[in-house]
């Protein structure tokens, strides 16, 4: 896009948000799909800023490919693998629950987050909307697709500042401020506007948990069938961490809808949806014992 010959063609919008549209585009030297999101910049000189912040993305986790534009100096051009197995909620909810695909699930979720936060990138919106299925590399039915995070809108890249130098960043002791999310995946704390990356522990906690047990919600607003995990209060579902944030001591029902589950499953989740995010496992730990849960418990999912 920088040279004066185009070097996609979009093909169709594949999805909006706040922060810009995504389409589905072919590569004209190859006709490789890929997926294009069009980042809308408010101001020129938010371009520089909106540059610098998705280029840090882009080194350190996403592997994409920026392409600016400078005749359209409002809008930035990301471009990425395109995923043709549609999000999570799609794929998971089209299919019966299967053992070998909910282990791969999770193995593959834990990675990415543990990626992430050794990056010092906190995610703020981890939900099973924004994890994108690929199944286009598959050479075999045998093979589980594979998971790629998305959506990096109101991800929040942990500097230095103020801290030594000398030592490494630790994201769990970079606190925000700013309240944001998806109601059904957000930790009680940042409900309160003050949080670290053991947010995102809780939300893959609630992601997990509605995956194992294909806990599921309709969107108000889409009407659509969504994974996720909740507290029933009467006639109304509340979200985890809405509830937790009103009665930090409450105790969740784990599990809500199998007869049983493994003891240690059971416990490693209760323990990232734990109240007190210090009481949560960070992102490396939790990694360390997903694998252990995964393959030294053959029996881990009942």
């Amino acid at each position: 896009m920088v040279s004066s010959q185009p070097k996609y063609d979009l093909i169709r919008e594949v999805g909006r948000g706040s922060y810009g549209v995504v389409y589905e585009a072919v590569i004209r030297k190859t006709s490789a799909r890929v997926a294009v999101k069009k980042i809308r910049c408010h101001a020129p000189e938010n371009v520089e800023l909106a540059l610098h912040y998705v280029d840090s993305l882009v080194e350190t986790s996403l592997k994409g490919e920026i392409a600016f534009d400078p005749r359209s100096a409002y809008y930035l051009w990301f471009v990425m693998d395109f995923c043709d197995g549609g999000d999570m909620n799609e794929y998971l909810l089209s299919r019966k629950p299967n053992r070998k695909t909910n282990t791969s699930f999770m193995l593959q979720l834990s990675s990415a987050l543990a990626f992430l936060h050794k990056n010092q990138i906190i995610h703020r919106d981890l939900k099973p909307d924004n994890i994108l299925i690929s199944q286009s590399r598959l050479d075999t039915s045998d093979l589980e697709p594979t998971l790629k995070v998305a959506d990096f809108g109101l991800s929040k890249v942990c500097s230095a500042f103020g801290q030594n130098p000398e030592e490494p960043v630790s994201v769990n002791k970079c606190f925000l401020s700013t309240a944001c999310g998806t109601d059904f995946y957000m930790a009680p704390e940042v409900w309160e506007g003050h949080y670290t990356a053991k947010a995102d522990i809780f939300a893959l906690g609630i992601i997990i948990w509605a995956m194992l047990e294909r806990i599921t919600f309709i969107d108000t607003e889409t009407k659509k069938e969504l994974l996720g995990s909740y507290v029933k209060q009467g006639t109304e579902i509340v979200p985890v961490g809405e509830a937790l944030l009103e009665n930090p001591k409450m105790e969740l029902l784990i599990p809500v809808k199998k007869k049983s589950m493994n003891g240690r499953m059971k416990q490693l989740i209760k323990e990232m949806l734990a109240a007190n995010p210090q009481d949560r496992p960070d992102a490396f730990e939790l990694e360390l014992r997903l694998v252990q849960i995964a393959f030294k418990d053959s029996s881990w999912e009942t």
